[in-house]
């Protein structure tokens, strides 16, 4: 007899440690270069994430490149106090943006779900805009990953749904 849903969200933590990765080649670049940047959907997700009671335990920013988006996240997911790894940027139709052919290749399973959502709230906000969006979420080695847009409301809108889900989430990939 399975756990109804309640009992698995209600049992899953209730923090978890994050890791944020923003993708962008031009922050990247400035920053590389001593120049100054923002990271506003980074400093977004680390502030909503914190304020939901979770841990941040680190932070990256790296450019729009397949092997180093890669290669990030397959490390962090070998780390013992990473649960979650959320990135922004990159989930456009730009022939630059490839977070997404980054990450699937190392998802076990997709949350197809999660995008659906994520498209349905946000086409309410900005309409049918919204199909340019690839942003998803998936599972790998017993962590979420989560593909966010660059845009601080895309940010917002993917953490306000992940976060409503993820004790439920992380106790049914960790069973």
């Amino acid at each position: 007899m399975s756990m109804p849903r309640t009992m698995h969200r209600e049992a899953g933590p209730k923090t978890a440690n994050f890791f944020v990765i923003t993708v962008s080649t031009s922050r990247y670049n400035a920053k590389v270069s001593g120049q100054p940047y923002t990271d506003e959907s980074g400093d977004l997700a680390e502030s909503m994430l914190r304020q939901a009671g979770h841990r941040v335990v680190g932070r990256e920013l790296i450019k729009d490149d397949l092997v180093m988006i890669r290669s990030l996240v397959d490390s962090l997911l070998l780390r013992d106090d990473v649960d979650v790894i959320v990135l922004t940027g990159g989930t456009g139709l730009a022939r630059s943006d490839v977070t997404i052919e980054a990450l699937r290749p190392l998802f076990e399973k997709e949350l197809e779900g999660f995008g659906e959502l994520f498209r349905h709230v946000s086409y309410q906000k900005i309409g049918t805009g919204v199909i340019m969006t690839r942003a998803t979420a998936g599972v790998a080695r017993g962590k979420l990953i989560v593909a966010l847009p660059g845009s601080p409301d895309g940010v917002k809108t993917g953490l306000e749904i992940i976060l409503q889900e993820l004790p439920h989430i992380l106790y049914i990939i960790r069973s």
